[in-house]
């Protein structure tokens, strides 16, 4: 059965992951560096992980299965995902696959050296409103094809 790994940290869709995964009846492990005060229903689990970079990456790695979801806009944690036979999905929609998970190590690899020259500020977009509606429908979409085979 099809579980749902959420890098709950920064994530700005996590009431939506908690919603469709209500519709679909899936369990969901929030996994986080801090306690977060939101009301879950009963397949939610607050994972609260040790401070430290990748300690939310390495709890989600280590628990991660075939056939599950993570949510996440970190891409070597999404990659790793890939690697365990997960899916992966973004906070904006955007579904990491083996197809495009190269490109996307590589483009933050370039974003980290031009950040690093001063060629880049590293000023992030802003999380819209169609980011949102692009997640709900990617995520509705995948658990569709995840829990009906």
């Amino acid at each position: 059965m099809t579980r749902i790994f959420v890098d709950a940290d920064a994530c700005p869709v996590k009431d939506e992951v908690l919603k469709a995964a209500a519709r679909f009846d899936l369990e969901v492990f929030l996994v986080s560096n801090q306690w977060m005060r939101m009301p879950v229903g009963p397949k939610v689990t607050k994972q609260v992980v040790a401070e430290g970079a990748d300690a939310a990456d390495d709890w989600i790695v280590d628990h991660v299965e075939p056939g599950d979801l993570v949510i996440t806009s970190d891409i070597p944690l999404a990659s790793r995902s890939l690697e365990k036979g997960a899916e992966a999905l973004g906070p904006t929609g955007k579904a990491f696959t083996r197809d495009n998970i190269g490109m996307a190590l590589a483009m933050r690899e370039l974003k980290a050296e031009l950040r690093e020259t001063g060629a880049d500020r590293g000023f992030n977009a802003s999380f819209t409103q169609r980011d949102r509606s692009n997640f709900l429908n990617s995520i509705d979409r995948l658990l569709v094809r995840l829990t009906r085979g």
